[in-house]
């Protein structure tokens, strides 16, 4: 075991995560060259970024896919993958996050905390994932190391502590200094972030390194007594190994996020960073072990990160490869994986074989014969796998939590250009659903028409330009339309009555009594029982299968509202009343009768459609203010909170319904000479 365990340690499943613009790409870059996996260094604005393998994302220079990579350093082995940081891709996030041991945040020098920042760490805070901090571009004009820091403080928390500090900023960034070893590191030769070169601290920042140091080493002895004793006994004795294992443990418990800084575009910050998620992140064998249940009992199991043990893995990505065929992305987390493997997928209850296993590197693909746990690969050959299915050991199942998926909130029709391509296209549309969760489609009963939804209007954009790359289906769209919900705004009520005879002579008899009542936006539906009244007599007519038919007639209306027939959200239902005949009584005849009360009672509940609101955050230089400002008016949005993140920076949050902000960014452009940006994600749905 404790071989097995040792070769384990020497594994890192990291990914870099961000918001949209903060370098993340060109961090992995700057990865694969200098441990030697790239021969030279992809520029993402140059469309050459090797991580980014996709045509849709070299045109635009964004990421929208996770890509997957593994390279060596320093004896261990990394798995990394690069995710999006545009909020439509925000699933990509979502399930690498559900499969990996650590991550390293990467924020923009000059804005700081930004809204996609904050969601990618709170849904690392979910899955409780280790992190780093890595603040990129400090030689931009208006970048400041110790902003972005106080703004990490308030937002996430004062665990977040410097482990090294910056030698200058904008042109005249440098190096940096390592607070635990006091040295300064420089990078004499812009072109070549592998040359390094150790020196002394500069005389003018010796006092601000002991602060930095002094704060590092007391936010880690906050998350370790036994450190902390050494640490109030003898600081100056501290050896530089005590103090790595400190952080260590302090940063898997997730009580310390280390921050370090750079310029990945400037070559400078590389292998420091490297450094770092070698030495404070964590191995596969350093969390806890992976916990299911068992699908007969439904018993709590578990599983040790150990080759030997009985296989588990996470499917958590599909992927429609060049050549047409399907690759499932996995990460293993006990036992070991062989081509030509029989496994269980227990929450479709069927068997899939193993026809070949990839070690990926973006696109490219390296066969492998057999994994062992702790890698994240390609598997070809699963044929129903899905994201988010488990895969295990026949005789051993056990079933992981799911990853859940986004609703999406922006719809569009699209039909091909020719009637020939129809079944084609229906085709390929099921494919791109297969890979992508947050993406949905179906065809309109009452126009005929195909109607595809997703995150956002660039998700849809990039889904309806691959249908025509990838898969050579040229289509029309129609203009992107949100999808509303509806609710209600006082009570209503009503009786519904099934009495009927069917065609066999049967007499068949339901009767329901309910009322339906506005909940606070945001709580979701409800269904509160009020018969039988407390201490009645429960007649026998009332079984389980009756009980059973009535929450399905509700569960069944609510899906379809008597406004213009969109989901009902935010409602209390109330069952006030059930009445029976002898003898008469079917479960399909309570159905019909819920489902008649309720559209009634909904009817004289006033009725409303709701609209879903976006958060909006706008960065613009200060001159522009104003006429944001009134952009937003205009389109019925609300200013939230303004703030001036550096003399050139001004940022606005807004709430803004998100059917008056299709074309924004093009008006936004001509307002602001193209010189400021803006991010939407969805926050919830509300009346205009």
């Amino acid at each position: 075991m404790s071989a097995r365990r040792s070769k384990m340690q020497l594994v890192r499943n990291i990914g870099i995560m961000a918001h949209i613009d903060a370098g993340k790409t060109t961090v992995s870059e700057r990865l694969l060259y200098v441990t030697g996996k790239s021969y030279k260094m992809g520029e993402v604005h140059e469309g050459e970024a090797a991580m980014d393998f996709m045509v849709q994302e070299r045109e635009r220079g964004i990421t929208i896919t996770s890509a997957v990579t593994t390279f060596e350093w320093a004896g261990h082995e990394l798995h990394l993958i690069d995710t999006p940081g545009h909020v439509d891709f925000t699933i990509e996030v979502h399930r690498s996050l559900r499969v990996l041991d650590g991550a390293v945040a990467v924020f923009d020098a000059v804005a700081g905390v930004e809204p996609q920042t904050e969601t990618v760490w709170h849904q690392a805070d979910r899955y409780h994932v280790p992190r780093l901090g890595f603040v990129n571009k400090m030689d931009r004009i208006g970048a400041d190391f110790d902003r972005c820091l106080r703004m990490m403080e308030q937002r996430f928390g004062e665990h977040c502590a410097p482990a090294q500090l910056p030698i200058g900023s904008e042109s005249d960034f440098r190096g940096v200094v390592d607070l635990i070893r006091r040295k300064a590191l420089l990078w004499p030769d812009a072109d070549d972030p592998r040359n390094i070169v150790e020196a002394e601290v500069p005389a003018d920042m010796v006092d601000a390194v002991e602060i930095a140091r002094e704060v590092l080493l007391e936010r880690t002895a906050l998350a370790d007594e036994e450190f902390a004793e050494r640490y109030l006994d003898d600081t100056a004795g501290l050896s530089f190994e005590e103090i790595d294992a400190a952080i260590r443990k302090a940063t898997l418990a997730n009580k310390l996020v280390p921050v370090l800084c750079g310029s990945a575009l400037r070559n400078k910050g590389i292998q420091p960073l490297l450094d770092a998620i070698v030495a404070w992140l964590p191995a596969p064998s350093d969390v806890p072990e992976v916990s299911g249940i068992v699908p007969k009992t439904g018993e709590t199991t578990t599983r040790p990160h150990d080759p030997k043990a009985p296989l588990c893995a996470l499917a958590y990505k599909v992927a429609i490869m060049e050549d047409g065929r399907r690759m499932v992305f996995v990460r293993l987390y006990s036992g070991t994986m062989t081509a030509g493997q029989s496994l269980r997928n227990p929450a479709l209850g069927v068997y899939e074989k193993v026809s070949r296993i990839f070690l990926m590197h973006a696109n490219n693909r390296t066969r492998m014969d057999r994994v062992e746990a702790g890698n994240i690969f390609g598997v070809l050959g699963l044929k129903a796998t899905r994201t988010g299915d488990t895969l295990c050991d026949p005789e051993h199942e056990i079933l992981l939590e799911s990853i859940e998926a986004y609703e999406p909130v922006i719809s569009q029709a699209v039909e091909p250009l020719t009637l020939r391509d129809k079944d084609k296209l229906e085709e390929t549309l099921r494919k791109l659903a297969d890979e992508d969760p947050t993406f949905r489609w179906h065809e309109d009963e009452g126009t005929g028409q195909t109607i595809m939804r997703g995150m956002g209007e660039l998700h849809l954009e990039i889904l309806v330009d691959r249908l025509g790359r990838e898969f050579g289906v040229e289509v029309k769209t129609g203009r992107p339309q949100v999808v509303y919900r509806e609710t209600v705004s006082a009570t209503g009520r009503a009786e519904g009555i099934f009495d009927r005879t069917a065609d066999s002579g049967d007499a068949l008899f339901g009767q329901v009594a309910l009322t339906v009542k506005p909940r606070e936006r945001g709580a979701g539906n409800s269904v509160d029982w009020h018969w039988p009244a407390e201490g009645a007599e429960v007649p026998a007519e009332f079984t389980p299968e009756v009980r059973k038919a009535i929450d399905t007639g509700i569960h069944q209306t609510l899906q379809s509202g008597v406004l213009e027939g969109y989901p009902t959200i935010d409602v209390e239902v109330s069952i006030r009343q059930v009445g029976f005949r002898e003898g008469l009584n079917k479960p399909f005849a309570y159905t019909i009768a819920t489902s008649t009360a309720l559209r009634d009672a909904l009817r004289d509940a006033h009725p409303l459609r709701l609209s879903p609101i976006g958060d909006c955050e706008i960065s613009s230089p200060p001159e522009f203010v104003g006429e944001i400002i009134g952009s937003i008016n205009q389109r019925r949005g609300r200013i939230e909170h303004m703030e001036e993140r550096s003399p050139q920076v001004s940022v606005i949050k807004a709430s803004v319904p998100i059917e008056q902000m299709f074309g924004y960014a093009t008006e936004l452009r001509s307002l602001t000479q193209g010189r400021a940006s803006f991010t939407m994600r969805f926050s919830h749905y509300d009346k205009l």
